[in-house]
C-alpha cells in the first residue's frame, strides 16, 4: 500500500464509524425515530483495493487536490464538471484517434450540451481494446448449452461480420437492429455494427411482432439480426412467424440475418432477403477491424422506452458520452476489475444489457445467461455463480422478491465464495429485501442497488464500494450527476418525499429523440413540468427521499404512479414495503382511482399458492399498513387478482391498470410480458365503478 492511500483509507473508515448510526425521524416515510445501522461496512482491504480509492488518488495527483472521502469527491464532480469528466476519460483509458478540444461546450444548454467536442473515436474499438486469450464471453442457456469465446476470437468474429456488413452497403448512420435473446451472437452483431459507425437498436426475442414493429418501424433499419426461436421456462418458442411479419412490414430492411438457435436448419425461405448468421462470419474471421473514426456525439444506440402509454419513444445516445458514463459506473461504482466475472439477468431490450456489454472495455469476463432464471427451480442462477465463479451478479428487485417468497436460502445451498457484489435495479427494493440478501445470501457482500433509466443508459444513484450499505437505501448519488429532490413547487427537499431531478447536463443523456423536430417531445418528456415553475431541470419521474444522515437515497416508485389521496402524496412502494412482509402475498399492485372528487387507493394482491383473500387477511393488511406506514396508506379496496402486469424491463405496470380502472384507454399490450393479465382488471371495471 502506497503512503498516499493510507490516510484516505483511514479517513473513510473513521467517517463511517462515527457518523452513520444516530437516530433520525421520518425515515422511509415512517413517523417514529429509528436507529440507522449499516448492514455492511467494507473492510480496510476492500477500501484500499477499490477502483474508487485509486481514482481519488488519481484526481488528487492530477489536480493537486486533497479529496479524502466520497462526499468530497462527489461535491467536486458536480462543481468542477469539466475536470471530473476529463479525469474519468483519462482514468478509464478511453481510446481515441483525436482527443477532445473541450470536455463540455455549454452547461447552460440543457438540453443540448455537447460533450467531448472535437474528439474522434469508435465505440466498439473501446470495447475491443483487449485481444488476448482471456475469456470475453461465457454463454450459458436454459437448454444446458455452454460455450466460451476469448477476446482474440471475439475480435476476429466481429471483424468478419463487420466486413460482411460493409459489403451489404452498411455505413455510418445506418440503423442495424436486433430481435434477439441474450446470446453471444447479439453482442457480435452490436460490435460489428458500431465498429463501422452504424447505429444499434435491439428488441428482445420475447417481444411480440406488434411491439417490435412499434419500435423498429420508427427508425428504419437496413439490416435485422434475429433468431429462429428461444427457450424459456422449459418451452421452445418459434418466432419465425413474427420475424416474417416484421421483415414484410419494415420497408427499409434490405437483409434479415437469422441465427440458428433452437433448430439446426430452420426454414427461413418465407422471410425476404434472409441469410444465415454463420454465412456472414467466416470461421477464420478477419485479421484487422477498420474501426470507423467518428465525432464524439455520433449516435451509437437507439433505446426504446417501455411503451406503456403509447408508442415507445426512440432515444438516440452518443458514443463518447455513453461510453465514458458507463466506464464511470462500471469502474467506480461497481468496482469491476479485469479479473472479475460478471453476469446480469437481462434481455437485450433492457439498458442493463448495453451496460453489461461495456464491461468488455475493462477486459472482464461476461457471462451471458439466456432463459428463465428460476427454471427448473430458484437455484438456477446460484448454480451459475458457483460453477462459473461469478464475482458480480446483477438482478432485479422482482427476482429478489421471488426468492423471498419461496423462502430460498442461496448461501446455505451453494458455494458463493467467489461472489463479492450483487447489483440490483429495475424497481425499488424494500428494506426487507436488502436484509434478506445479507441474511440468506452472504454477509460480506457489497449490495450495489442502483437506479437510473433507459433514457440515460445509466444511473442517477447507485453504490460506492468504500462506504457502508444501509437497509433500503441506494448508497450515493452518482458521480457527476447533480441530483436533488424537489417538492411540487420546485423547492429542494431532504428527509422527506420529493421528486428526483437532475439539475445539470450529463454525458449520457439523449442527443435527441428520433423524428422529433425541435426536440419538442424531448423537452416535454423531461423538462416542461418544472420549467413552468422557473426551473430548468431534468425531471426523471421517480419519487425519492434523500437522507442527510447517511447520504443515501430511498426510491419510492414512479412519480406518475404516486397516489394523491385526500391531498397526501403516497408513494406506491411505501405500501409494497409493508405488505411484502406477509407470507400470503406473492405480489401486489397499487393504483389510485378517481372517486367522488378525490383519489382512493386500490390494492390488488396476487396470493401465494393455497391461499385466498379472506376478511381476516384483508384486516391484517389494513392493520399492517396503518401501523407501519400511516392510516392514509390503508386502501379503500383490497382485491385478489391472478397476476400482476410487468414490462419486459421487469417493472410493475401501475399506469396501465390505473388507466383501465379510470376508464382511460390503454392499447400497447405488446409492451408487457403478460398482457393477458390486463383482461381481469378490465372485467373488474363495472364492479369498481359501483363500490
Amino acid at each position: 500500500m502506497s503512503q498516499n492511500r493510507c490516510p484516505l483509507v483511514q479517513s473513510i473508515r473513521l467517517t463511517d464509524k462515527l457518523s452513520r448510526t444516530h437516530s433520525k425521524s421520518c425515515r422511509r416515510g415512517l413517523e417514529e425515530a429509528a436507529e440507522v445501522r449499516p448492514l455492511w461496512i467494507p473492510s480496510k482491504e476492500r477500501i484500499r483495493e477499490a477502483n474508487l480509492t485509486h481514482f481519488i488518488a488519481f484526481v488528487n495527483r492530477k489536480y493537486g487536490l486533497k479529496i479524502r472521502s466520497y462526499s468530497e469527491l462527489y461535491r467536486w464532480s458536480i462543481e468542477k464538471v469539466s475536470d471530473f469528466w476529463s479525469a474519468v476519460w483519462d482514468y478509464a483509458g478511453t481510446v481515441c484517434s483525436r482527443r477532445y478540444e473541450k470536455t463540455v461546450d455549454d452547461l447552460n444548454s440543457f438540453p443540448g450540451a455537447k460533450w467531448f467536442t472535437g474528439a474522434q473515436l469508435n465505440f466498439a474499438q473501446n470495447l475491443l481494446r483487449y485481444r488476448d486469450e482471456t475469456v470475453a464471453f461465457v454463454s450459458r442457456s436454459e437448454k444446458g448449452n455452454r460455450s466460451r469465446v476469448t477476446y482474440s476470437n471475439l475480435y476476429r468474429k466481429v471483424g468478419g461480420l463487420a466486413n460482411s456488413l460493409r459489403e451489404m452497403g452498411v455505413g455510418p448512420g445506418d440503423r442495424v437492429a436486433g430481435y434477439m435473446p441474450n446470446i453471444e451472437e447479439t453482442a457480435i452483431a452490436m460490435l460489428a455494427a458500431t465498429s463501422i459507425g452504424a447505429i444499434w437498436a435491439c428488441c428482445g426475442a420475447e417481444l411480440g411482432s406488434g411491439a417490435v414493429l412499434d419500435r423498429l418501424g420508427q427508425i428504419g433499419p437496413k439490416v435485422l439480426f434475429t433468431v429462429d426461436g428461444y427457450v424459456y421456462g422449459g418451452k421452445t418458442f418459434n418466432i419465425l412467424p413474427n420475424v416474417e411479419k416484421v421483415a414484410g412490414r419494415v420497408a427499409s430492411l434490405e437483409k434479415t440475418v437469422i441465427v440458428s438457435y433452437v433448430e439446426a436448419k430452420p426454414r427461413i425461405r418465407n422471410i425476404p432477403d434472409s441469410v444465415g448468421f454463420e454465412e456472414l462470419v467466416p470461421s477464420e474471421g478477419a485479421a484487422e477491424i477498420q474501426f470507423e473514426q467518428l465525432p464524439a456525439d455520433h449516435p451509437v444506440y437507439i433505446m426504446f422506452t417501455s411503451g406503456t402509454t403509447g408508442k415507445p419513444k426512440c432515444m438516440v445516445q452518443g458514443a463518447a458520452g455513453l461510453l465514458v458514463n458507463h466506464l464511470k459506473e462500471i469502474l467506480l461504482h461497481a468496482d469491476l476489475k479485469r479479473t472479475d466475472r460478471i453476469t446480469y439477468i437481462t434481455s437485450p431490450s433492457w439498458m442493463m444489457w448495453n451496460w453489461l456489454m461495456s464491461c468488455l472495455a475493462v477486459g472482464a469476463s461476461v457471462v451471458l445467461y439466456d432463459g428463465n432464471p428460476n427454471y427448473p427451480d430458484w437455484g438456477t442462477m446460484w448454480r451459475l455463480v458457483q460453477e462459473e465463479k461469478i464475482t458480480i451478479l446483477g438482478c432485479s428487485a422482482s427476482y429478489i422478491n421471488y426468492l423471498r417468497s419461496v423462502m430460498a436460502r442461496p448461501g446455505k445451498a451453494y458455494d458463493l465464495s467467489s461472489l463479492r457484489e450483487i447489483s440490483q435495479t429495475g424497481s425499488p427494493l424494500s428494506a426487507k429485501g436488502f436484509e434478506w440478501v445479507y441474511r440468506e445470501v452472504k454477509q460480506d457482500l457489497h449490495f450495489n442497488s442502483i437506479s437510473g433509466g433507459t433514457d440515460i443508459n445509466g444511473c442517477f444513484a447507485g453504490g460506492a464500494p468504500i462506504l457502508p450499505v444501509y437497509s433500503g437505501e441506494l448508497q450515493v448519488p452518482g458521480l457527476g450527476m447533480k441530483v436533488n429532490a424537489y417538492d411540487e413547487n420546485g423547492n429542494r427537499v431532504a428527509d422527506r418525499l420529493g421528486e428526483l431531478v437532475c439539475e445539470a447536463p450529463a454525458p449520457s443523456m439523449p442527443l435527441y429523440f428520433w423524428n422529433d423536430p425541435g426536440n419538442e417531445k424531448y423537452r416535454e418528456a423531461y423538462f416542461e413540468y418544472y420549467r413552468s415553475k422557473g426551473k430548468n431541470v431534468w425531471r426523471h419521474g421517480d419519487y425519492v427521499m434523500i437522507h442527510t444522515d447517511t447520504g443515501g437515497i430511498t426510491f419510492y416508485g414512479r412519480s406518475d404512479a404516486v397516489i394523491k389521496a385526500s391531498g397526501i402524496r403516497i408513494g406506491t412502494s411505501e405500501i409494497y414495503n409493508v405488505i411484502e412482509k406477509l407470507p400470503e402475498v406473492a405480489d401486489s399492485l397499487v393504483v389510485g382511482q378517481n372517486w367522488r372528487g378525490d383519489q382512493r387507493i386500490i390494492l390488488f394482491v396476487k396470493l401465494a399458492p393455497d391461499h385466498h383473500l379472506s376478511e381476516d387477511l384483508r384486516e391484517r393488511i389494513r392493520r399492517a399498513l396503518r401501523e407501519e406506514a400511516s392510516p392514509k396508506h390503508v386502501p379503500a379496496l383490497i382485491l385478489q387478482v391472478p397476476d400482476i402486469p410487468y414490462t419486459f424491463n421487469m417493472k410493475k405496470v401501475e399506469i396501465a391498470v390505473a388507466n383501465i380502472i379510470n376508464n382511460r384507454p390503454f392499447t400497447n399490450r405488446d409492451a408487457l410480458t403478460n398482457p393477458e393479465s390486463l383482461d381481469y382488471y378490465a372485467e373488474l371495471l363495472p364492479q369498481l365503478q359501483e363500490k
